[in-house]
């Protein structure tokens, strides 16, 4: 069953760091934070136009949640707690750090209807974090995920890859110590430099450097693959497609369909592995059926990939197929 959410976010609130890439103004689209008449007003439109609310979740997204004043974290967990219930929304999401979770904030959210949290995690490696000033460790991540699983709660964990003292084997290690936490989901953004940020200051001074960006792509499909083989359902891959993060990248791996791109990796990636060493020049491939255009690639850009190198790829589709996988006929 789809699941989705009411997404209310609160920028920087209660964020005690200025991460190297952060600048939640952008990336949400919100100067200001919501009050709670603003909140109330924003779920009752929802709530009446929204039939399917079982599978809907409140969310409050953009700042460290549990890290904000604790009276407007209490009213805005009041104003939502209104609108879950039997006849209501599943429960309420929050995103927050994990240096900023412990068992009496737990209590609290459970009272309120809190059913699943995230926590930015952003890298498992110590040295990465404290370059991108997170002010948090591995090890506030590993102790933060088991309180979370031991309450109760749906756990996601946030990554980030291409970060500033990052490489392709520290996020790859990231995502295998992800995995050992079995979070029930994740999230995978690959760095965007943004305007006003440390990052910026860092890869306009040449100090920070960027992979090309293809190589993101094999990255990133390679984790989104790694973490659905370890039955982790992977919720976005890619920062959300906005005018805000347009206007204000300065480099970095923004695309409006980037998931798109990395699940069409997986499948060219698969078909390149059958093809190596062979002299044949023409192959069939079968695919799930409901597949099709993620195995074509983006406006069919795997098709072309082999058509570049002589090799004729047709597919064929087979709904007893598993997804992402491609069986040669």
């Amino acid at each position: 069953m789809r699941h989705s959410n009411i997404s209310i976010f609160v920028p920087h609130l209660g964020c005690p760091n200025a991460c190297s890439f952060c600048n939640q103004h952008t990336i949400s689209g919100e100067k200001t934070a919501p009050g709670t008449g603003e909140v109330r007003r924003l779920l009752g439109e929802a709530y009446n136009r929204i039939k399917d609310k079982k599978n809907t979740e409140i969310a409050f997204f953009g700042g460290s949640f549990t890290a904000i004043d604790k009276d407007y974290m209490l009213s805005l967990l009041k104003t939502a707690f209104e609108f879950v219930g039997k006849n209501g929304f599943s429960g309420i999401r929050i995103s927050t750090r994990p240096d900023c979770i412990d068992s009496k904030i737990l209590d609290t959210l459970k009272c309120y209807g809190v059913t699943s949290i995230e926590i930015g995690t952003q890298s498992m490696c110590d040295d990465v974090l404290s370059a991108n000033n997170r002010g948090h460790t591995a090890k506030d991540v590993e102790n933060a995920s088991r309180l979370i699983r031991e309450y109760g709660f749906e756990l996601g964990l946030q990554m980030m890859t291409g970060l500033y003292k990052s490489d392709a084997g520290k996020d790859m290690l990231t995502a295998q110590k992800i995995i050992l936490l079995k979070p029930d989901t994740v999230r995978i953004y690959p760095v965007c430099v943004l305007k006003n940020t440390h990052l910026a200051r860092l890869y306009n001074e040449g100090v920070y450097e960027l992979s090309p960006f293809d190589d993101m792509v094999n990255l990133c499909a390679d984790l989104l693959l790694a973490f659905e083989s370890a039955g982790i359902r992977v919720i976005k891959c890619g920062l959300h497609a906005s005018n805000g993060v347009e206007d204000e990248l300065v480099a970095g791996y923004y695309h409006p369909a980037f998931r798109d791109l990395c699940e069409g990796r997986i499948y060219r990636n698969a078909m390149d592995k059958d093809i190596l060493g062979s002299q044949d020049k023409r192959f069939v491939f079968a695919v799930n059926d409901r597949c099709m255009s993620k195995a074509r690639g983006q406006k069919n850009e795997n098709i072309k990939y082999f058509e570049k190198r002589g090799i004729s790829v047709s597919l064929v589709s087979d709904k007893t197929i598993n997804k992402y996988i491609a069986v040669r006929i």
